[in-house]
């Protein structure tokens, strides 16, 4: 199974000491219990969702195989919620779910795909704020298009490793002991459990 991550920097591991996030966690793992699985995290640091509706599908295309099982998934919003300078979002909400419905109504015909809700931010209040309400958003546009959706927004918030790593680093982004916990957190979705193991 050849499985493809897009996102931003949270996919991507900015801040983490082993270098990889929280997906390279679950390939470990997905590995030594004896998945025949091949993972490419293709996060990139400060990618809205425009850019990553813009970018997908080529990366998509060199990655996966016709006939092979293949997943997709896709965790985005920060950026799109972050501030651009003038106390404005970098992307409006509206056009943050267009991106989005855009780009699920294409993936789910390519490939099982799930959806990871956007991080806070943690360092700007009104950013999480608007991140809050676009995960909630986010929520309800996946439920409309049957793509399992899971909201990390509360947990990330909550946990005092992401939380205490973030604050001794850049502000936002954790260190390993953060997305160890993240990425136990998604592993343990059950629909991303469902996920792995499609035939």
């Amino acid at each position: 199974m050849r499985v493809c991550f897009f996102g931003d920097s949270f996919v991507s591991g900015v801040g983490d000491q082993l270098g990889c996030g929280w997906p390279a966690r679950f390939a470990a793992l997905a590995i030594s219990a004896g998945y025949e699985i091949t993972t490419y995290n293709l996060g990139i640091r400060g990618n809205t969702s425009a850019d990553i509706l813009n970018r997908w599908e080529d990366e998509a295309d060199c990655r996966l195989v016709d006939g092979e099982p293949a997943g997709l998934l896709f965790s985005f919003g920060a950026n799109d919620c972050a501030d651009r300078g003038d106390g404005s979002p970098r992307l409006s909400q509206t056009d943050s779910l267009h991106n989005t419905e855009m780009l699920l109504g294409k993936a789910i015909r390519r490939a099982p795909t799930l959806m990871v809700g956007p991080s806070p931010i943690l360092d700007d209040p009104l950013a999480d704020h608007r991140i809050e309400q676009l995960d909630h958003r986010f929520q309800m546009l996946c439920q409309k298009l049957q793509v399992p959706y899971l909201s990390v927004f509360g947990f990330v918030g909550n946990c005092s490793e992401w939380c205490s790593e973030a604050s001794a680093g850049d502000g936002t982004h954790p260190g390993q002991a953060g997305y160890d916990a993240l990425s136990g957190y998604i592993g343990n979705w059950t629909e991303f459990q469902r996920w792995i193991n499609q035939k």
